[in-house]
């Protein structure tokens, strides 16, 4: 497998394929009760009744970038409003580390030097994580995330589910109001059959360029039961065309008893 990034943020929060395209931004402020209905089935097709606080995954990746091909060992770590993945090699350890207070993101990056760099706001506002339960948890229980239903579609040549959401901002108006609903523009598909997420697809921006779109994906697959739960065992990101990382689990570990702050901290 061969991963291209420019940078480590890139590499982490730039999930894409040119196949997917970019999302297309919609200007409705009423959500789709068929859509919203698809994510309440596909949440109990994940996690049935079995409450979540929090979850790790751990496994093995490789990443790239230039030149440089790495291959180790990763461990994700979630809670509702907070993630960090830390990707362990040869030659030291690269994390990123988001989470939310108050509704509003915060995230960073930090490389093999250990020096911490902050990202962009704007490439925060539609970041879901790696883990399905709480991207589905986050889009259902926001009473600002407009959810529509596109329809079915084959997509990587499997039937899926399409249904995209978006935020609105009600106290802003015009092209802020515009911009920042795009920025946080996200396309969902399921499976058709078991209604698992399948795939992920946003847009990133360059640091310093909120209007530059970046077409984006997070891929799901092989689902096993852990605890009654469904975990995609392997899970892909990709950067306009070219697979960025790809995390193969090994095992997953349930309600550990982390939190958002030991997440930040750490």
């Amino acid at each position: 497998m061969r991963i291209k990034v420019l940078a480590f943020a890139a590499s982490l929060l730039l999930i894409a394929n040119s196949s997917a395209g970019v999302p297309q931004s919609t200007s409705s402020t009423t959500s789709s009760p068929q859509a919203a209905s698809l994510l309440t089935q596909s949440a109990k097709a994940l996690t049935g009744s079995v409450p979540i606080s929090d979850a790790t995954l751990t496994g093995t990746a490789e990443w790239i970038a230039g030149s440089d091909d790495e291959t180790g060992t990763a461990v994700y770590k979630a809670v509702s409003g907070a993630h960090r993945l830390d990707l362990t090699f040869r030659n030291g350890t690269r994390s990123e580390i988001v989470s939310t207070s108050n509704g509003i993101p915060s995230g960073s990056w930090i490389g093999l030097d250990g020096v911490s760099h902050s990202i962009a706001n704007h490439n925060l506002m539609s970041d879901a994580g790696w883990f399905p339960a709480f991207t589905l948890g986050n889009l259902i229980s926001s009473s600002n995330t407009v959810l529509l239903y596109v329809g079915q579609e084959t997509r990587n040549g499997a039937s899926v589910i399409h249904v995209s959401g978006s935020k609105v901002f009600p106290n802003l108006s015009g092209n802020s109001a515009s911009i920042r609903q795009h920025l946080t523009q996200a396309d969902l598909y399921l499976d058709s059959t078991t209604l698992l997420p399948v795939s992920y697809v946003f847009n990133l921006h360059p640091d310093n360029n909120a209007l530059q779109d970046i077409p984006a994906e997070i891929q799901y697959s092989n689902y096993q039961t852990v605890g009654g739960i469904q975990f995609p065992f392997h899970i892909q990101k990709f950067v306009n065309g070219s697979l960025a990382l790809d995390f193969q689990v090994q095992s997953v570990s349930l309600n550990t008893g982390i939190t958002a702050v030991q997440i930040s901290a750490q």
